[in-house]
């Protein structure tokens, strides 16, 4: 595939200015106490579904999204459910904080893009929510252990910096969603000649500005480089397997033009090798599990969004 390069009277912003309008980008609340009420009771072991179910209530966007998704399906009902309580009950307490932290987001990134670029967003958070989902199942075939939803929160922000891109940058960032490339890698080539900065970084820099922790700042930061994240490496490459394996299962990353995903072509990445080495042995493990997940998500996703 041909790609285009910018002009040579294109000059890249300076750092300072690079900043300073990521900076004049509203802030999310959501990233901070992100459904804290729901967040706190669902982590409570004697939570009963109508605890749960009456917090819920209190959001008519999460209940739709719950409904939705327990409806679907993935999940294979008999009787469309329209009871909060026993959506609960099939969904369990932890796809119920997965939805409890992925509505509020997505809404409050939805109100931040409406004066940029008018683009179809809802398949952006569809990308950023089945890649949460597959950063949470890859880590959990690893050894690192995650006592909380930072692998979750990191996959579902990964692209955050499209979002501000599209805010302070608009011309720049159109001319991105115009020039088709063959690769994410490209991609960011290009964001930098443009603006100065790629995706990632102006992600990263907003997310250490909302004093994101750490796991999470460098995850998004490098998940095109996560050998680049250490002492966070981990997250980072989760992230970057993820992103492929769910542009794989036809759901796009953004908004710009780069070639399909080929079969295995994320075994190749150094996220691949960084989660699960070399060895033949715990390959083959890694590509049974993420097959198997693989092919769940579309219906999951159609539930949420």
């Amino acid at each position: 595939m041909s790609t285009q390069t910018p002009s040579p009277a294109v000059v890249p912003c300076a750092d300072v200015e690079i900043r300073r309008r990521i900076d004049s980008c509203p802030k999310l609340a959501s990233l901070r106490s992100i459904n804290r009420a729901l967040a706190d009771l669902v982590r409570l072991e004697q939570s009963y579904a109508s605890q749960i179910a009456e917090i819920i209530r209190r959001d008519p966007s999460l209940t739709a999204r719950l409904l939705r998704m327990v409806n679907s399906v993935y999940f294979g009902l008999n009787a469309k459910v329209n009871n909060i309580e026993e959506a609960v009950f099939y969904l369990g307490l932890r796809q119920i904080r997965e939805l409890s932290m992925a509505t509020p987001v997505i809404e409050e990134l939805e109100r931040i893009q409406r004066s940029a670029v008018r683009l179809p967003w809802g398949e952006l958070w569809k990308h950023s929510i089945g890649a949460a989902i597959m950063t949470r199942e890859l880590l959990s075939n690893t050894n690192v252990y995650v006592d909380d939803d930072t692998d979750y929160i990191a996959g579902l922000l990964h692209n955050i910096g499209k979002v501000v891109m599209a805010q302070a940058f608009p011309a720049e960032f159109a001319q991105v969603v115009a020039t088709p490339q063959p690769n994410t890698a490209a991609v960011c080539d290009f964001e930098r000649s443009l603006i100065g900065w790629d995706h990632a970084r102006i992600g990263g820099y907003y997310l250490e500005r909302h004093r994101m922790a750490p796991e999470i700042t460098h995850a998004v930061l490098y998940h095109n480089d996560p050998a680049q994240a250490l002492p966070h490496a981990f997250f980072a490459a989760a992230v970057q397997v993820a992103d492929y394996l769910v542009r794989f299962a036809g759901i796009p990353g953004g908004f710009e033009t780069v070639d399909p995903v080929a079969p295995e072509d994320w075994t190749r990445l150094p996220g691949w090798e960084i989660l699960f080495g070399t060895g033949d042995h715990e390959n083959e493990l890694a590509r049974a599990a993420v097959s198997s997940s693989l092919e769940r998500l579309p219906e999951v996703l159609k539930g949420l969004i």
